[in-house]
């Protein structure tokens, strides 16, 4: 299936016009990062095939790593976000598609008033990423969009991923993802696996992949439906359901399996410029600048230890444990009725 993925966004597609169906779509833009839109070579947005947006907060000076570059859209626009003394890196196998990539290094680089290009390009399969001249522990931030579902092997994707993560950053990623497990037969269809649809993970499978690549307590950032408008796919597909979905993980080691709650709270500063009246963490977590928020262990130490720390003051330690995180969607398994002396068991 590989070597059909490669074909058909290597000589298949030759620009967005030619999919079948709109899973491969963005979605509108943050007023903040139109402008820069604006000033990518047009080659580089025509050949964009991805399904949400790579572009968290506070990037400057970081180094990335964008799994699946294609053409290169995100690396440029995430070049303008790190600045001249951040690096992106991309990675793609498809030869076609970085060709489109690397010859608008100078143009880019002009652009962005930068005196050297802050951008390289890899040809590589993301599922070979210790084959590459990559260190360990070297990226800030990976992201990656609508690639993971055109994986053979996310497990492995994953996990070198969290290998190449500093201590505290992040994977932040958009993709495409099914409502039940994709039936075989499908899955071995290119033009489905090719518009990002038959290699869609089922969402609970991912969370379970996530966490089992040692990415604890995975947080959903936004997500909407997908709708596939083209009837013959549509019929191939039957009750199936997918969904774009943003996500981040962090490589924080110390995360727990649910949340628990230590009696903690964060206070949002306000001095992220794209995020000036309230930081969005997730979607469930958006701190308003100046308010104490409550918040569970896990949150806690996404904030603390990551790249976020110097925008949040902390409230509170881990010295003492007030159980799981009231709204985090579990409760006390155990029945809360009395126990019936005279008889020794439990009502």
């Amino acid at each position: 299936m590989r070597d059909d993925v490669q074909q058909y966004y290597g000589q298949h597609l030759t620009g967005s016009q030619d999919l079948q169906t709109n899973a491969c779509c963005d979605q509108t833009p943050p007023d903040h990062l139109k402008p820069l839109l604006t000033r990518l070579h047009e080659e580089v947005l025509s050949r964009y095939y991805g399904c949400g947006l790579v572009a968290p907060a506070a990037l400057e000076g970081r180094r990335i790593l964008d799994l699946g570059c294609g053409s290169g859209r995100d690396v440029y626009l995430l070049s303008a976000l790190v600045g001249e003394h951040g690096e992106v890196v991309g990675v793609d196998m498809t030869d076609e598609q970085l060709a489109v990539a690397r010859r608008h290094r100078d143009y880019h680089r002009e652009a962005f008033g930068f005196a050297e290009s802050n951008v390289r390009f890899l040809k590589g399969y993301i599922e070979e990423l210790d084959a590459l001249d990559l260190e360990d522990g070297y990226f800030d931030i990976v992201v990656s969009n609508c690639v993971i579902n055109l994986s053979t092997d996310k497990a492995k994707v994953i996990g070198d991923v969290k290998r190449l993560l500093k201590p505290g950053g992040e994977f932040y990623f958009s993709d495409v993802y099914a409502d039940r497990r994709v039936p075989a037969a499908l899955t071995r269809d290119p033009v489905l696996y090719g518009e990002c649809l038959a290699g869609a993970l089922y969402w609970n499978d991912f969370l379970h992949l996530a966490t089992g690549c040692g990415f604890g307590d995975p947080r959903l950032v936004e997500s909407r439906r997908l709708t596939v408008d083209n009837p013959a796919i549509e019929a191939k597909l039957g009750n199936l359901r997918f969904y774009s979905a943003t996500y981040r993980l962090f490589n924080i080691e110390a995360l727990e399996p649910a949340c628990e709650d230590y009696g903690q709270a964060v206070i949002y500063q306000g001095t992220l410029a794209e995020q000036p009246e309230a930081f969005v963490l997730d979607d469930h977590h958006v701190m308003e600048t100046g308010r104490v928020f409550p918040v569970c262990g896990n949150t806690w130490r996404m904030l603390a230890e990551s790249r976020f720390a110097g925008h949040f003051d902390f409230v509170g330690d881990f010295s003492r444990h007030f159980g799981v995180f009231e709204g985090c969607g579990l409760r006390v398994p155990f029945e809360e009725g009395d126990v019936d002396a005279s008889s020794g068991a439990c009502c």
